[in-house]
């Protein structure tokens, strides 16, 4: 299967959007989302059966323009972004033609006073261009649409000022309503009355939907511009080291394994690992936490961040698409092509919407004629209907807010893989939290080493140290690197054998050693003797935990190991019970340590001494108990509890599994981000909602008013650029959004 994002051109609004979908959706094995918001179309297809260019030629059969996108700069955001200024450029022009030109024939049209003899042919010469020039994007998507046997809005648009300036052309061409002695409304000389111009109308409704367009198209920029900003933060240019001799070269030229310089005040090139130096690093364009990190050599560092201290050496890891940056980006692009549920209905309504409204314009214009009213009354109502319906409101409604909210996310280090999640956050009643690594800081230290009467502690660190050397476990590791700072060099095990969540087994200096949980080392025939048991329950009943080891059939020594609170994991706990979840303490941990953590932080309920292979089980039994349940994690074996959970928040300072598993990512290790992402993803949701609601009910209420000729043309053009732009404005809020800290 492919991905493809394609730029579409030339949609003016949800019908068109809903047009192109429709088009790529009949390919067989294509799969595509298209978004009016964001111009693109987001395409999953069957390589075997579908190439790129039968996508683009779809869209152009649809009567739209595509391109595939290029992998050179020219489809840089910056490339991007200069081309929007050129549209909104262009769009500017005719809005001011149109508004220079359209002002002296509304004064003519509507103050008496100021009309002259032959007054009505300057306003025509006026609102010619305006209608024709001016107004031409409407006319050419109007056409464009035509061809290919469709409608879309501009259509509404186009028949609306052309039937005005078309009639108003009749008018004084061939029914002498332009006489030199007559003004607007009075009877001409031996004749009836004098037919009625709509050259205002055609002239106040073309300028008003371009300011319409105009001011949609600046929100629109703003609703993508944190995106843009996080696509845009790498450095262009990177001071490479090679043979030991700098050399300055373009950041495309940088290659995995390469050395690379990072001066003070500089941004890292790449994501990679420090080999010299060591420095602060302000990482809060990625994870919005505004304390600079400390690094040094060993530690990892990711491109786009800011050296606020010394000079580092850093080896490149990740290059190009593979960078964290690369990687928030494409996630966040992905959230913003999808379409929340509540969008569906939405969709169903654009697809059909304008022949609808054709249809009414029509009955309306038969009604009122039919009950005996002027042909002008009739007219009226007929273009008030033509031009007050728009579905480009509810074409908005969700993906502007998505992008305004997913973008704000990025800069706040909250990554919200899609609109589906935005739902499921509304739901959520419970929330299960791992405990190493996300309420506490996943530092595991050795604290104690118990031994058993006539055992040295040396032997017991280096045979156990030489064991657990070989294991991923956190706990494990913290034996292994006090030993090794304590003793020196290990010794290298003959044999290893890990077994998940219980311990390890090896054979270290002819020794057999075994090291793990007291439990599992007695069901061996390995219990603890007093003085070791004691010390044993001493460390759980504070909270730590106990490792027993046994070599040579005895067990004959513990290892007391302590994770450290993460600072802000109580206030988070306290943030996530006020937004009305249920906090549920899940570990492999003891019982008494898992209790004394819980304790600490606020939670009432917890679940101990659970194996990796049980998380995601229990999760499902909270979910078999009618609970919606979210689940925060950021190891390997919080995965399939990531998975099962309607909810998955990942700790992005975790492992990339756990993150591809989640639904959202906390790009920073601090656990109140889950409740800062959790706010602004029903924050979005309540936007999306409102958006819907207020752009149905602006069509609900305003047609009807139009059919009945409440509405003049000149108001419904402004409603309508009003809907539009209510929608967009009220998501760029979002932008707002804080955590609360």
């Amino acid at each position: 299967m492919g991905r493809l994002e394609l730029p579409v051109e030339g949609m003016t609004c949800a019908s068109c959007a809903m047009r192109v979908e429709k088009r790529l959706n009949r390919l067989e094995g294509v799969t595509a989302s298209v978004n009016y918001a964001t111009e693109r179309a987001s395409v999953t297809y069957d390589r075997g059966n579908v190439d790129a260019g039968q996508l683009v030629e779809a869209v152009q059969q649809a009567g739209y323009s595509a391109s595939l996108p290029a992998p050179t700069s020219d489809d840089s955001p910056e490339h991007e972004e200069a081309a929007r200024r050129d549209d909104l450029r262009a769009l500017r022009r005719r809005l001011m033609l149109a508004t220079v030109l359209g002002l002296p024939v509304v004064a003519m049209s509507m103050v008496s006073s100021l009309r002259f003899p032959l007054w009505e042919w300057l306003a025509l010469a006026l609102t010619t261009p305006v209608v024709l020039w001016a107004g031409w994007p409407f006319h050419r998507g109007a056409l464009r649409s035509l061809r290919h046997g469709a409608a879309n809005m501009d259509t509404l648009i186009s028949l609306g000022t052309l039937a005005a300036w078309g009639w108003s052309l009749v008018a004084l061409v061939w029914l002498g309503a332009g006489e030199p002695s007559m003004a607007v409304g009075s009877p001409p000389q031996g004749a009836g009355e004098t037919p009625e111009l709509y050259l205002e109308v055609a002239a106040v409704v073309t300028a008003l939907i371009l300011a319409g367009r105009y001011f949609e198209a600046r929100a629109k920029r703003r609703a993508g511009a944190a995106l843009r900003e996080l696509l845009a933060l790498g450095a262009k240019d990177v001071a490479v080291v090679v043979d030991g001799v700098e050399r300055l070269v373009p950041i495309e030229r940088l290659a995995t394994g390469d050395l690379f310089v990072v001066r003070p005040g500089e941004k890292g090139a790449t994501d990679g690992v420090v080999e010299a130096g060591s420095s602060a690093v302000d990482t809060s364009l990625l994870t919005g936490e505004s304390v600079p990190v400390e690094v040094g050599p060993g530690e990892a560092v990711v491109g786009a961040t800011v050296n606020a201290g010394g000079r580092l050496v850093v080896r490149a890891t990740r290059v190009g698409a593979d960078t964290a940056v690369a990687q928030i980006g494409r996630l966040v692009t992905e959230a913003q092509s999808g379409k929340a549920a509540v969008q569906r209905l939405a969709d169903r309504v654009s697809s059909v919407f304008v022949p609808v409204v054709i249809a009414l314009a029509l009955l309306t214009l038969a009604g009122w004629l039919a009950s005996g009213a002027e042909v002008g009354a009739a007219f009226t109502a007929a273009v008030a209907v033509l031009i007050i319906a728009c579905p480009c409101a509810l074409g908005l409604a969700t993906p502007t807010a998505l992008l305004v909210g997913t973008g704000r996310g990025a800069q706040l280090g909250l990554l919200i893989k899609g609109p589906e999640v935005l739902e499921s956050t509304r739901r959520v009643d419970t929330i299960v939290l791992d405990k190493t690594g996300t309420i506490t800081s996943g530092a595991m230290a050795l604290v104690e080493v118990v031994v058993a009467p006539a055992v040295a502690a040396q032997d017991a660190l280096r045979l156990v140290g030489a064991a657990e050397d070989s294991s991923e476990h956190p706990i494990a590791r913290a034996i292994a690197a006090d030993a090794r700072e304590r003793l020196g060099v290990l010794p290298a095990p003959q044999s290893f054998r890990n077994h998940g969540g219980l311990g390890v087994e090896a054979e270290v200096e002819g020794h057999a050693v075994l090291v793990g949980r007291p439990g599992w080392l007695a069901q061996r025939g390995l219990a603890l003797g007093p003085e070791l048991d004691c010390a044993r329950r001493a460390a759980e009943s504070a909270g730590q935990t106990a490792v027993s080891a046994a070599w040579d059939g005895e067990a004959r020594a513990v290892f007391v190991v302590a994770d450290k609170l993460k600072p802000t994991s109580a206030e988070a706990v306290r943030a996530l019970r006020e937004l009305g979840l249920h906090p549920v303490l899940l570990t492999g941990d003891n019982v008494s340590a898992a209790r004394a953590v819980a304790a600490a932080v606020g939670i009432d309920e917890v679940i101990a001494e659970v194996r990796p292979a049980e998380k995601a089980e229990h999760v499902r039994r909270l979910q078999a108990e009618g609970r919606v349940v979210a689940m925060v994690g950021d190891g390997v074996n919080d995965s399939p509890a990531l998975a099962q959970a309607d909810l998955g928040l990942a700790i992005g300072t975790g492992t990339d599994v756990a993150i591809e598993a989640s639904d959202l990512t906390l790009v920073s290790g601090d656990l109140r981000a889950a409740a800062a992402a959790i706010r602004l993803a029903r924050r979005s949701l309540a936007t999306i909602k409102g958006n819907l609601f207020w752009a149905f009910a602006y069509n609900v209420a305003a047609i009807p008013l139009a059919m009945a000729g409440v509405l003049t043309p000149m108001i419904a053009a402004a409603a309508m650029a009003f809907s539009s732009l209510f929608v967009v404005s009220n998501s760029l809020r979002l932008a707002t959004f804080r955590p609360r800290r």
